[in-house]
């Protein structure tokens, strides 16, 4: 798993244009529009900043899978993604060292397609891992 490279830190936000202009005062740049990701039922845009990469998650109904941790978090930061050339063996290894999978690899719309499966550990709390 020592590939694993961080691709982004995904933040969740209730509102999530007003979240957009507020990154931009603190010299965020956008990176990617916005898109639904019809799945997940969220709306989702990637800013950069310095070499960081954040992903702006927004829940679009209350069924999102987002919408149980805005009630309890509002906004902030709640996953790292990692990318890794070796998906399904990092995935494997993952599992075998402690990581729950919240959810099966599924195509991501906003990341191009790529398959993504989230994943939680109960020291370190909720990562994505990104096919390249």
């Amino acid at each position: 798993m020592s590939n694993l490279k961080i691709h982004h830190i995904g933040y969740l936000v209730k509102k999530i244009e007003a979240a957009t202009q507020t990154f931009e005062a603190l010299g965020y740049q956008l990176a990617q529009n916005i898109v639904y990701d019809d799945i997940r039922k969220v709306n989702i845009c990637f800013m950069t900043k310095d070499g960081y990469c954040i992903e702006l998650v927004s829940p679009t109904t209350e069924d999102s899978i987002v919408s149980g941790l805005m009630k309890k978090y509002k906004n902030c930061p709640y996953h790292i993604c990692y990318e890794t050339n070796n998906f399904d063996q990092d995935y494997q290894e993952l599992q075998e060292n402690g990581f729950i999978s919240i959810d099966v690899p599924t195509p991501a719309p906003a990341l191009q397609g790529r398959d993504v499966v989230f994943l939680t550990n109960a020291l370190i709390g909720m990562i994505e891992l990104m096919r390249s």
